[in-house]
């Protein structure tokens, strides 16, 4: 039991909240306003449910309950094999850094090679489950687990490396709305945009703890490369582009109210966030303050998963 609360700390599990919310509003969408009823109508197909072929153009609830799990499954395992991945490559940044010299792998809790093997087997997992899930999911998880675990060289050489992993949580919306039409559309991608700059935007506010401690080892970073001040004038702008992406997508998706009580909640706890961080005050910067986060992007899908059915 010790093993396992130890791995769901060295990849901060709880945080998983921050896209998983996102994915199930990318599963909603597609159920709702272009599943493969849509899709059938056009063109009908077998379901193969428990070794029986079934013809029809409506998708039974199996498959949307099969696909529901599966996403769950990708969700986990890729950010698993992220966060395990960043806490392998950065394990020497990590024992010198005081902020997070107490992780498992620099106090010696999970030793390098258990962590590598925990990224390979939940890369492995990820991707048995897309092909579980269809073809176009199946053939693009390289290129997923590619974005999601190459974001931890970034900080090696660029300081848009806050925008890497935007892009890499950004997946989540769009990766479930593939797995329920195999197609793209509009709408999840404004959704994916939201997450990219809302995520993007807290990371530097994070990444301020860090300014120095970067500086001296020669990371980049937006603070280490532009300081405090012009970092969180950066982060505010991301999040200004943020809630226009959550406006623009409630307006092109003809949302209801409830769409907008949540959307007013997530582009409140935005700005909000800003009056509590100042360039000579990181005090209220805490894991605590990530959550929060996390936290708003719950609510906001609630609501908006809410409107969908409602």
């Amino acid at each position: 039991m010790s093993t396992i609360k130890n791995y769901l700390s060295l990849v901060k599990f709880s945080h998983t909240v921050f896209a998983m919310p996102f994915a199930l509003i990318g599963f909603a969408l597609a159920v709702r306003y272009d599943s493969p009823i849509k899709l059938l109508l056009q063109n009908p197909f077998e379901f193969h449910v428990n070794g029986h072929v079934l013809h029809g153009l409506n998708p039974p609830i199996e498959f949307y309950l099969k696909i529901f799990v599966l996403i769950i499954v990708c969700m986990v395992t890729a950010r698993s094999a992220a966060m395990a991945f960043n806490r392998y490559l950065d394990r020497s940044f990590d024992a010198k850094n005081p902020r997070t010299a107490l992780r498992e792998i620099p106090r010696g809790i999970i030793s390098s090679p258990h962590a590598l093997r925990f990224v390979i087997i939940n890369c492995i997992l990820f991707i048995i489950a897309t092909f579980f899930i269809n073809k176009i999911c199946f053939y693009l998880s390289p290129l997923a687990l590619f974005v999601v675990l190459f974001y931890s060289y970034t900080k090696r050489f660029t300081p848009l490396c806050h925008l890497v992993l935007g892009m890499g949580l950004s997946l989540a919306p769009i990766g479930a709305y593939l797995a329920v039409t195999g197609e793209f559309a509009w709408l999840p991608l404004l959704f994916s945009f939201s997450v990219i700059f809302w995520v993007s935007g807290f990371d530097i506010i994070y990444a301020l703890q860090d300014e120095d401690f970067d500086k001296e080892n020669k990371l980049f970073s937006i603070p280490s490369a532009v300081g405090k001040k012009n970092a969180l004038g950066i982060s505010s702008l991301l999040h200004v582009l943020s809630a226009i992406c959550v406006i623009f997508a409630g307006w092109y998706g003809g949302f209801g109210w409830l769409y907008w009580i949540g959307s007013a909640v997530f582009t409140g706890v935005l700005f909000y966030q800003h009056t509590l961080v100042k360039p000579n005050d990181l005090s209220k910067v805490t894991l605590r303050f990530m959550t929060a986060n996390g936290i708003a992007s719950l609510i906001f899908s609630i609501f908006v998963i809410s409107d969908i059915i409602f």
